[in-house]
């Protein structure tokens, strides 16, 4: 007679959506197709957003667990149905369709056309604010997209489940997210675990989330690739954004806001320890940074600016946008960091892309396991070795020099003043002798690097000015500061781009 613990116990895992990614990866892509209306697929943007779920229908309403789903509508671009499933304790169940869930506003519509539609992707509710009130933190829409927010953050970058051929010459591949399981949380669980089957013309995976909504809100990543074909650039754990002007790339056109970004830099903490600090641009071409690193302990698009004064947007609270953070688990090896920066002359487009590409990928049909941790944070001073110092803000400025009669005559060289603060710093004597270490590349020569201590921020600032020598092309350059032998900061390491 079996007793009951040693009964098998059914339980859904990231084994079971895999199985599904490698029988998918044995045979040849189907592209999917859509089942959506044209009044629905040539919509504006104004109307996709009059379709909104019912609160009243919201999933698991009636259970008793903290967390609760929605669902978006198909619309525009979001024209692809995903399958999404509830995963209980006992069994997997379709979580269906149906119009009723949405208040379609003034669009008009003929219910019989969009009775067997199928979501566009969910949402997830959590009462991460206030204990009374449902707000949401984590949007999964088109592609391999998702967003993400912590207490207290509106919606800002994107985390993505995989990149393919982003800035290659041939087109970039956007697998996508075809199949959702989602377990039914229990009442007292401060998580919710997402299973995701994601598929493309040269790739399938399967993936584990595991959301903890807080302060930061943070998601542990299990991710289970498999290729199909070829792929020129692999990007693991990529993260999008946008950046259209800051204090060290001006806006072109008079524009009350100051910066205008959900994020303002990419920060590296390599294999080696070092912390590196890339400032972003919104080039007139594209522009791809490639940061060799073996062993990344992790990178991120941040928002480094947290004064409502840098950005003055009351609408769009530029100010409460998270930073990004991935944090590998395990060793990812030897590979690279990639920054791609794209031009674009509004906000509404993602120009921004950062992510890891292993040098060795798998071979076709070979599963490629990945593990990563995503932190979704307004505390960036926390993701930084204590005792390194940072930069808090990069201004670029006409160069020019003091004549003698006081008048500042420009001198053709471009200056840029980097700030570096930091806990540790802020506790030196300013008589401390800080020196800079900079270099520069083949296109421009360096004509004053200065450092002087900074009341205001109790930190250093550098004042670098450089000649180009080709406004064509991009100009490199590194710097950090230093006492004696001891390094005092992370590197700064910018691309000033090409002017034409």
């Amino acid at each position: 007679m079996l007793s009951l613990t040693s009964l098998p116990v059914w339980a859904f895992s990231i084994d079971d959506v895999a199985q599904q990614a490698e029988k998918l990866a044995a045979k040849g892509f189907e592209a999917p197709k859509s089942n959506l209306p044209a009044q629905f697929r040539d919509m504006k943007f104004a109307d996709y957003q009059q379709i909104r779920f019912k609160q009243d229908k919201s999933y698991w309403n009636a259970a008793k667990t903290p967390f609760k789903l929605q669902f978006y509508h198909q619309g525009m671009y979001f024209d692809l149905p995903v399958k999404i499933n509830e995963v209980t304790a006992t069994s997997v169940n379709e979580i269906k369709y149906s119009p009723d869930y949405f208040d379609f506003g003034s669009v008009n519509h003929d219910p019989e056309t969009v009775k067997n539609l199928g979501f566009a992707g969910f949402k997830v509710l959590y009462p991460i604010n206030k204990a009374d009130k449902y707000d949401e933190i984590v949007s999964m829409l088109g592609a391999s997209y998702f967003r993400v927010v912590g207490k207290g953050q509106v919606y800002g970058l994107s985390a993505r489940g995989l990149a393919i051929d982003t800035a290659l010459p041939s087109g970039e591949e956007f697998p996508r997210f075809r199949e959702f399981w989602i377990e039914r949380p229990k009442p007292n669980d401060n998580h919710l675990v997402i299973y995701a089957l994601l598929d493309s013309p040269r790739s399938t995976g399967a993936y584990r989330f595991v959301v903890y909504p807080g302060r930061d809100t943070v998601v542990n990543v299990e991710a289970r690739i498999y290729l199909r074909d070829k792929v020129g650039k692999l990007g693991i754990a990529p993260l999008t954004s946008m950046y259209l002007f800051g204090a060290n790339q001006p806006s072109p056109t008079l524009n009350y806001r100051p910066e205008l970004h959900d994020s303002d830099g990419l920060s590296i903490h390599a294999g080696n320890g070092e912390w590196i600090w890339r400032p972003l641009n919104n080039p007139k071409h594209l522009a791809v940074s490639t940061y060799t690193i073996e062993s990344p302990k992790g990178f991120g698009l941040l928002q480094r600016g947290r004064n409502f004064s840098s950005y003055e947007d009351l609408d769009d609270r530029y100010d409460l946008r998270p930073s990004g953070w991935v944090e590998p688990l395990g060793d990812w090896g030897k590979g690279k960091v990639e920054l791609v920066e794209i031009p674009t002359s509004d906000e509404t487009n993602d120009n921004i892309v950062a992510f890891w590409t292993p040098d060795v990928l798998p071979e076709k049909g070979k599963p490629l396991d990945m593990k990563y941790r995503l932190r979704f944070t307004s505390d960036e001073d926390q993701l930084h070795t204590p005792g390194i110092a940072y930069v808090k803000r990069t201004m670029r400025s006409t160069g020019d020099v003091k004549q003698s009669n006081l008048i500042r005559q420009p001198d053709g060289t471009t200056a840029f003043l980097v700030d570096f603060v930091g806990p540790e710093m802020a506790k030196m004597d300013p008589a401390t002798p800080v020196t800079p270490q900079v270099s520069i590349g083949a296109n421009g020569e360096i004509v004053e690097d200065s450092v002087r201590y900074n009341p205001v921020t109790h930190g250093w600032r550098l004042t670098l000015r450089l000649r180009v020598k080709d406004n064509k092309q991009p100009t490199e350059m590194r710097a950090a500061l230093v006492n004696g032998d001891k390094t005092l900061t992370e590197t700064w390491s910018y691309q000033l781009p090409a002017n034409e």
